[in-house]
């Protein structure tokens, strides 16, 4: 079974039974699970000089590790390292604007 697997299945909402507590709280867990997950994916494709990529690499272990103590913690930690992560591999809208009449 790949790591993936219990990510890509999709929860029927508004199924109820005896485990809606637990469940519910997979499905938080999950959702942290697919950010980080993607998160991994941009850093991985991030065109940046090596040193700053290391950089980067080390504060996304950092937020993984804290995920399994405290996911709440995580989800905070990790909206601010994609702010900035977005912010450091945007490039200036000048120039994505191709050159037209």
């Amino acid at each position: 079974m790949a790591a993936d697997d219990r990510l890509t299945d999709a929860a029927t909402p508004g199924t109820a039974g005896p485990h809606t507590r637990a469940s519910q709280a997979e499905s938080r867990e999950d959702m942290l699970a697919r950010r980080l997950r993607d998160a991994y994916r941009r850093v991985a494709a991030a065109r940046l000089p090596p040193d700053e990529k290391q950089r980067i690499a080390r504060r996304f272990v950092v937020i993984c590790d804290l995920a399994k103590r405290d996911v709440d913690h995580a989800c905070t930690r990790l909206d601010d390292f994609l702010a900035t992560l977005e912010a450091e591999s945007d490039t200036p809208s000048s120039r994505n604007i191709a050159g037209c009449d």
